[in-house]
Order: structure tokens, then sequence, then C-alpha cells
């Protein structure tokens, strides 16, 4: 789950770390408003659940009242990454002298959080690791311990922070540390981490992904969460069960098993096409799950074919094959569907199949063959 960077920055607040006057604001006089009680040059920020902001015009130095109208007019109603701007954050703008990034999340290979210390901020940090990893100091506190102080001072001696800002930034390193375990985080971040020329340090921006797992006891959290229109159909797989993905392809794509359904990207990549999305509807699917599956792929309108993928061991083919039935009498695709059974009951599913007008293919490879050439043809009217 994310949230938007002013329930982040308040969150930080709380814990200690430094941030700008800030102000929420739904319209451009709300905007002027807040400049007028920042009274200083403001920054007017989207708010929205997407990266790039600044570089989509979603942010905009303000040097007055009349300015931040007229910033948060330009960025209102604007759309990000296809998620429209409905807020903006008014806040004081701030007298910059370098800027840091400071970032937690979890290292899956060495099973334990690590923390991330740089000199070069406002940078996706995933460039700098590319192009300049040796830029990046990282840290791997121990779970039980936390950031220790020795490990934060250490942190900054590696990242090259000038001597004048290392207790601070230190400081403010443990305090997001315990943030980042509080809040059950996976993601959080301060990008950039302000460095003024009085040489005191704050957070430009703030970003916390929080374990959707553990929201169940974030009870504060969950009340902040949202659900934008491209997130809608993750939501509702989340509910019924299965794992779901929204991709950037065409061809629709529904599995059992996790390594199956990745083993699908790729023969469809490998075939010359892109997947829409990843889902898997898991072992022991029943008609219904996959009735349901179905029609969460196909509500993509991106989703030129639709590939299903069945190895059934637990999963039985019949039941596949009765669900994808269902979606096609109740409302007959607008793509073509290309079917691949094997295993328990898959004989029986495809005589079931046998008469419906869809695609049926023996081998994995064959079916995403035919799933990409069928996404490339032109679409049905």
């Amino acid at each position: 789950m994310k949230v938007h960077e002013y329930q982040a920055k308040q969150i930080l607040a709380r814990a200690g770390i430094p941030i700008p006057d800030g102000r929420l604001a739904t319209s451009p006089d709300e905007a002027e408003t807040a400049a007028q009680a920042i009274a200083a040059p403001v920054a007017v920020k989207a708010q929205v659940h997407a990266g790039g902001r600044g570089k989509a015009g979603g942010i905009k130095v303000a040097k007055s009242p009349a300015e931040a109208k007229s910033a948060a007019a330009a960025i209102l109603g604007m759309e990000i990454k296809g998620l429209r701007v409905e807020n903006v954050y008014v806040e004081r703008a701030a007298d910059v002298a370098s800027e840091l990034y400071l970032g937690i999340t979890l290292d899956r290979d060495r099973r334990r959080p690590v923390v991330m210390l740089s000199t070069v901020g406002g940078m996706d940090i995933e460039e700098v690791a590319t192009s300049r990893p040796d830029a990046i100091a990282r840290g791997w506190p121990s779970p039980l311990l936390g950031l220790l102080p020795f490990e934060a001072r250490a942190l900054v001696f590696d990242a090259g922070v000038a001597p004048a800002q290392r207790d601070a930034v230190a400081d403010i390193a443990r305090r997001l540390y315990r943030v980042y375990g509080e809040t059950d985080a996976t993601l959080v971040e301060i990008n950039p981490l302000f460095v003024q020329k009085n040489g005191s340090v704050l957070a430009g921006d703030a970003k916390l992904d929080v374990d959707d797992n553990a929201l169940f006891r974030q009870t504060e959290l969950a009340k902040l969460k949202e659900v934008s229109p491209n997130e809608e159909a993750e939501e509702k797989a989340r509910a019924l069960g299965f794992s779901f993905v929204q991709l950037d392809g065409e061809v629709g794509i529904i599995g059992n098993g996790a390594g199956l359904v990745m083993a699908t990207l790729d023969a469809v990549r490998n075939a010359g096409g892109h997947a829409a999305n990843f889902l898997d509807v898991g072992g022991g699917a029943k008609e219904a799950v996959v009735k349901a599956a179905l029609e969460i792929v196909l509500s993509n309108p991106r989703v030129r074919s639709v590939m299903i993928n069945i190895f059934g061991g637990i999963t039985r083919g019949d039941e596949v094959a009765k669900g994808i039935l269902d979606v096609i009498q109740a409302h007959p695709p607008r793509v073509p569907l290309v079917v691949r059974l094997s295993g328990t009951e898959a004989e029986a599913g495809r005589k079931l199949l046998e008469k419906a007008p869809l695609e049926s293919r023996a081998t994995m490879d064959e079916a995403a063959a035919e799933a990409v050439r069928l996404a490339k043809e032109p679409a049905r009217t």
C-alpha cells in the first residue's frame, strides 16, 4: 500500500524527522491560502502514487501566493502516469545547498533490511545504482537490534557526507529505520534529503510503501489506503485470493502456480509479444475463480488476446473449462482466447471446450505463439 507524500511526511514528522512547513490543497484558492499562511516561496506538488512528478510538470515553485494559485491550477486535473491529480501539497521551498538520498528496503538476498545513503540525491536511485554503484553506501542492520548509532555513523562516513551534517544525517537514518519497522514498510525513502545553505537537513520528499499483509495490525495506516482506477483489478483479485499484477503488454495471461505463470510470460516474450498481466489462480482453482480471473483480465482495454495455461495437479481441467465457458456464454470475449490444458482432467476439459469459440494448443510454446499472433491481428468489431 502506498501513501501520499504529505501523509508520509506527517509520519516522518511524528518520528522527529524535520520536514518543511506544508499544507494540503484541493483547489487553486486553497493553494493560494496555504502559500499566504507559509509566507515564503513554496513548492506546489502533485499528490499521486507515482514517481517522476517533477519531470511530468507536477512540481512547480511559486514565489508568491498568486503564483501558487496559478501553479495549482495547472497541476490539478493533470494526469501523471495515468493517475489524475486531485490534490496538491504546498510546502515551504527549501534553500538548497545539496541533496542526499536515504532509503530503506528489504534485501532479499541477505534476508534483512538494507539502509542506503548517497550524496547523489534527487535522482532515481536505480539509475545511480546502475551508473555509479560506488556512490551508494549500504548497511545491513540486525532486524532484532535495529540501526545502531555506530552503524549509522559508519554509513554517513562511507557515503561521504560533509562533516557538518554527519550527526544530523545519522540521527535521521536511525529515526527512519524506526519508521520502517514500526509501519511494516516494504520501502521508506527520502529523496531528496535536503542540506540547506544554513547547514540544516530536512526531508524534501518522502515515500512510504506498507506491506498489505500487515494492514490488519496497521489500523491507522489502513485508513489511508486509496485504490486508483488502474489498481482496481489488483484489489479485486486480492479479495478473491489470487495473485494479479498489471503489466504493459497486450497478451493477457492466466495460469496456476507462480512458476508456471512466470514461464508463460517468458514464452510470450520469446514469441515476440508482451504480457498484459501476471495472474496466478493458485492450486485447486474452481470454476468461479477461473471465471472471475478471466473477467478481470478481459477488463483491461489493452488486452488483444488471452492465453490460459493450466497444468492440472490439484486444479482440474474440467473446472477450468467450465469457468471459461461461463464467461464466453455470459459475455462473448472481445478478444480471442488461447487455451492450453494439461494434467488432471485435461482431456475432459478439452472436450468441454471443443465447440467453444477459442483456440486450443497442446504445448505452452505453441499456445504462446498463437496468442501473440492473434494479438497482432486487427481488433475484432
